[in-house]
C-alpha cells in the first residue's frame, strides 16, 4: 500500500472503473472508487459485447458475474439484407475467441460489478462529486460530498468517467475527433418477435438495424444511419414510431415490431470517434470511453473498455514503477485502438456511405467478400490483434485478387 493512503483512485464506478479497481484490490492494492450516481440508471449505450470482449471479461474473471446479473449469451449472428435469405454465423464455432456475443442490461451489470468490487476490498464512495484533479507525481482528486471538499492523493488516478470525461480535461489531455458521418439511435423494447438466441443485423443502403436480445422478452434495439440519409436525431418517447419506421426503411421485417413497446429512454447519438493519443500522463491514466470512444455503430466500445482494464492491470502488476507502467499501457492502447479505428473507418466507407461512388465500391467489394469471407478482417468479432496493412485494405475493398 502507498504511503499516500491509496494506490489507485478510479474516477467513475462503471464497468471499467469497477473492473480495474477489483482487479487491483485482489492484488493487495488499496483502491478507491468515486461514483457520482447512487444508483445506476438506464441510458442508451452499448449492451452487446463482441466475442473478443467476452474473452477479455473471462480473462478478468468477471464474465460469469456479468452474464448472471443480467446477460444472455447470443451464439448466433444473423445478417439480413435486401432479397437475400438470412445468413447465420455460429460465433462460438467460427470466431478466434470461440465465444458468443453477450447481450446484457447495463445498469444491472454495473451494480453487480461494483458490489463485487466492494466485496473484494475496494472502498466505494457513491453520491460524491469530483470537482477537480491535480496531476503530478502524487496525483490528487478534489471530492465534494455533503457540502465539504476533500483532497485525496494516490500513486495513480484513473479517469473512467466516460465519453465526456472531466478527468481528461483536468489532466490536460488533447482530444481528437473524427468528422461526423453516422448517427445511432437506441431503445429498450419488449414484445419483439425475434430469435432470442441471435444478434440480428439488417443492412440497408446507408442504414442498419441491430438487435441484441437480453432475454425475458427484452431487446436492445438500435438504428444507425448516415447523415446523407437522414440528418435529424430520433429522440424521446414520442419518437418510437419514427424509430420503427427507420428500422423498416433499413429492411427490417414489420412483424418484428408488431407488438413492441418501449421500456426505456429513446435517444440518438453522434457516431464520430473521440480519443486521446497516449492516454497516460502525470500520474493519470484514462480508460474506456474517456480514453477512446469508438463509433457505437460497430459495437466495439465495451470490448475496448475491458481490453483497457486488462492491459493496465497487467502493466501495474508487472512493474512497480507505475509511471513506466502507465506509459506502457498507453503505448499498447494506441496500437489496438488504432487497429479498431482503421477497421471502423473501412466499414463505414463500405457499408454506410451513399452515392454513386459508394455504390460502385460496394458493387466491386461485396460480391468478392461473399465468395471469400476472409477478405473481411476479423477485427470486429475476434479483436484488434490483426494487421491492417495496405494489402488487407485492397482485399477488403476488392481492389486486389
Amino acid at each position: 500500500m502507498s504511503d499516500l493512503g491509496y494506490d489507485l483512485i478510479c474516477v467513475g464506478g462503471g464497468l471499467g472503473g469497477a473492473a480495474l479497481a477489483m482487479a487491483m484490490a485482489k492484488q493487495g492494492r488499496r483502491t478507491l472508487v468515486l461514483e457520482h450516481e447512487t444508483r445506476f440508471k438506464d441510458r442508451v449505450r452499448g449492451e452487446g459485447m463482441s466475442p473478443w470482449g467476452v474473452a477479455e471479461a473471462r480473462e478478468l474473471g468477471i464474465y460469469e458475474l456479468m452474464r448472471d446479473a443480467s446477460g444472455r449469451e447470443l451464439p448466433y449472428w444473423d445478417v439480413y439484407g435486401g432479397p437475400r435469405p438470412r445468413q447465420r454465423r455460429d460465433l462460438i464455432a467460427t470466431t478466434r475467441p470461440h465465444a458468443p456475443v453477450l447481450g446484457f442490461y447495463h445498469p444491472e451489470a454495473q451494480e453487480a460489478l461494483l458490489r463485487a468490487a466492494a466485496e473484494a476490498g475496494v472502498e466505494v464512495r457513491r453520491g460524491v462529486k469530483v470537482t477537480g484533479m491535480i496531476p503530478g507525481d502524487n496525483p490528487r482528486v478534489l471530492v465534494e460530498q455533503d457540502g465539504s471538499v476533500e483532497e485525496i492523493a494516490a500513486r495513480m488516478v484513473v479517469g473512467a468517467d466516460g465519453r465526456t470525461s472531466s478527468a481528461r480535461t483536468w489532466a490536460g489531455f488533447s482530444v481528437n475527433r473524427d468528422e461526423s458521418r453516422l448517427l445511432l439511435g437506441g431503445v429498450l423494447l419488449e414484445g419483439m418477435a425475434v430469435d432470442m438466441d441471435a444478434v440480428a443485423l439488417v443492412q440497408g443502403t446507408g442504414q442498419i438495424t441491430i438487435l441484441f436480445p437480453q432475454g425475458n422478452g427484452r431487446v436492445r434495439a438500435y438504428v444507425g444511419y448516415h447523415k446523407d440519409v437522414r440528418q435529424d436525431r430520433i429522440q424521446g418517447a414520442s419518437a418510437l414510431p419514427q424509430f420503427i419506421a427507420q428500422s423498416l426503411a433499413s429492411g427490417a421485417p414489420a412483424a418484428w415490431y408488431a407488438g413492441a413497446r418501449a421500456v426505456g429512454p429513446l435517444a440518438t447519438f453522434e457516431g464520430a470517434d473521440i480519443w486521446v493519443d497516449h492516454p497516460y500522463r502525470d500520474g493519470v491514466a484514462l480508460l474506456g470511453d474517456a480514453a477512446a470512444s469508438s463509433d457505437p455503430s460497430w459495437g466495439q466500445g465495451l470490448s475496448l473498455t475491458l481490453r483497457d482494464v486488462r492491459v493496465l492491470r497487467d502493466a501495474l502488476i508487472q512493474n512497480e514503477d507505475w509511471t513506466a507502467a502507465g506509459h506502457a499501457y498507453a503505448a499498447e492502447h494506441d496500437r489496438y485502438f488504432g487497429t479498431l479505428h482503421t477497421m471502423e473507418d473501412w466499414m463505414t466507407k463500405l457499408m454506410m456511405e451513399v452515392g454513386p461512388e459508394a455504390d460502385a465500391r460496394r458493387g466491386r467489394a461485396m460480391p468478392q467478400i461473399a465468395m471469400d469471407p476472409t477478405r473481411m478482417p476479423e477485427v470486429l468479432f475476434s479483436g484488434p490483434d490483426v494487421t491492417l496493412d495496405e494489402a488487407a485494405r485492397r482485399r477488403f475493398f476488392g481492389d486486389s485478387a
